[in-house]
């Protein structure tokens, strides 16, 4: 069953449900989608997946589901939580390829984001991503993250070396530019 958490126009945030379990494990193994994710170089086994999930679901960590027909398309989630200094990184992917480049991921961005500065009070959310991850940064530049850094040829993809860009948005930066929404 779907608990609808944090609801946005397209999409809502739903509790992490271990039914889904085959879901993440096929579109974690799937190179089109891990060449994004820091869990890229890992081994994903199902149990491996099945205790991940677990371990999530109890963290702030949420399925991204469509609004429409219930449909799980990914996941977001706030990780790191440091609740004496209020920063915290989150990480978000699309699995279901057909909902790529259609603004869900920005949503559900935005819906955790809100959650995060007005519900737990966090004054810093923080980011990686894989320079050539264009449409992921796009989407992060839109929510208000800045690049706050770089971290040189730390990843390696595709037989080269890659930067990963670090972001971080503030409550009055986000706030600022989504006044009308929340």
């Amino acid at each position: 069953m779907r608990v609808r958490k944090m609801i946005g126009e397209k999409c809502y945030l739903s509790p992490i449900d271990l039914d889904d379990t085959n879901q993440y494990f096929e579109w974690l193994n799937s190179e089109e989608i891990f060449q994004y994710l820091l869990v890229g170089t890992h081994v994903l086994s199902y149990e491996t997946e099945k205790e991940a999930l677990l371990r999530l679901s109890k963290e702030h960590v949420y399925g991204i589901i469509e609004k429409d027909n219930d449909t799980l398309i990914g996941n977001v989630g706030l990780i790191n939580i440091n609740h004496i200094h209020k920063t915290s990184e989150i990480g978000i992917f699309i699995g279901n390829t057909d909902f790529w480049g259609k603004g869900y991921g920005t949503e559900a961005l935005e819906l955790l984001i809100d959650y995060g500065f007005r519900v737990l009070g966090l004054e810093n959310i923080m980011l990686r991503v894989f320079e050539y991850n264009e449409r992921a940064r796009k989407s992060y530049e839109k929510v208000g993250f800045k690049v706050i850094g770089t971290r040189r040829k730390s990843h390696y993809y595709n037989l080269k070396r890659h930067n990963e860009i670090y972001m971080d948005i503030l409550p009055e930066e986000f706030y600022k530019d989504h006044k009308r929404a929340f």
